[in-house]
């Protein structure tokens, strides 16, 4: 399979099987990996799935892979600033409708891993979980997978057995679940139901390599999660309750630049935990629960 995002070119059209063709958006950083990967599916007509930034030669280069062809709908998985902003210019060049997830906007001004919300993101109609959409030869299905944030859908290719996981389920990092509208417990869930989803191939995330046995790599991702959860615990054993402190002990060697958004991860989980019991907070302070 080509797949290998560390030298795909941006803006080149990349068929990954007969179904699907990815192009990568010219937006690589830190948080976004080699830039956010638009995935083409069908071949005589085409959805078009995280339409990426709003940037003009991204646009050109989508048109280009889509080729006259007809667009049926373009999906966006959630609304942040470099999956779903370029949806409204190619609807107009395209005539395609946007469909997808809800919107959601937020005033979210702290320190972020990742990028901030789409507040112009207007779709035509909103998937619910399990609802599909068709064209010749394919059908995609809305999978419900809030966490990363709560709007969020992944989308499953029923001829091939591929699942578009959006920034649910990454190929080069985890996931960030930043609080307000992250949260840890969603995510788990989401996690453990792609656990149970056997008819699952290969994932293809935006950002990231093509993950071929997807099952062992979420089975890795839950497992990391519970152990940043022990972490955690363990710390608040030893007094330890605060959380750039707590950021400090568990992110060794981590560019201080992204202290604050890991600390994000770190109250994603407090919060989780402090809803199952385990944990109090005392103002910015926490502690285990009696």
């Amino acid at each position: 399979m080509r797949g290998m995002t560390e030298t795909a070119p941006t803006g080149l059209a990349i068929a990954l099987e007969p179904l699907v063709t990815r192009v990568l958006a010219g937006n690589p950083s830190p948080y976004t990996s080699t830039g956010t990967q638009t995935y083409l599916v069908g071949t005589a007509d085409v959805a078009v799935i995280d339409p990426g930034p709003d940037d003009a030669d991204h646009l050109s280069a989508l048109l280009a892979a889509v080729d006259g062809r007809p667009v049926r709908a373009i999906l966006c998985t959630h609304t942040h600033r470099d999956h779903s902003p370029a949806a409204p210019a190619l609807k107009a060049a395209t005539g395609a409708p946007i469909i997808g997830c809800a919107p959601l906007a937020l005033d979210d001004g702290g320190p972020r891993a990742d990028a901030a919300f789409d507040t112009g993101y207007a779709p035509d109609r909103v998937l619910a979980d399990g609802e599909q959409l068709s064209g010749k030869g394919w059908t995609l299905t809305a999978v419900a997978t809030p966490g990363h944030t709560s709007n969020h859908l992944c989308f499953a290719l029923e001829e091939s057995g591929a699942l578009f996981t959006g920034d649910h389920v990454m190929g080069w990092s985890t996931t960030v679940v930043a609080p307000p509208d992250g949260n840890m417990a969603a995510y788990m869930a989401s996690l453990d139901r792609l656990m149970g989803r056997a008819q699952d191939r290969v994932y293809y995330p935006a950002h990231g390599d093509p993950i071929e046995n997807p099952h062992r790599f979420v089975r890795g991702l839950a497992g990391h999660r519970r152990q940043r959860e022990g972490q955690i615990l363990r710390l608040l054993a030893q007094g330890i309750g605060d959380v750039p402190d707590m950021v400090e002990r568990m992110y060794v060697g981590l560019d201080p630049r992204l202290h604050g958004a890991a600390g994000r991860s770190v109250l994603a989980h407090l919060l989780d935990l402090e809803t199952r019991g385990r944990v109090v907070s005392i103002g910015d302070v926490w502690g285990l629960a009696a």
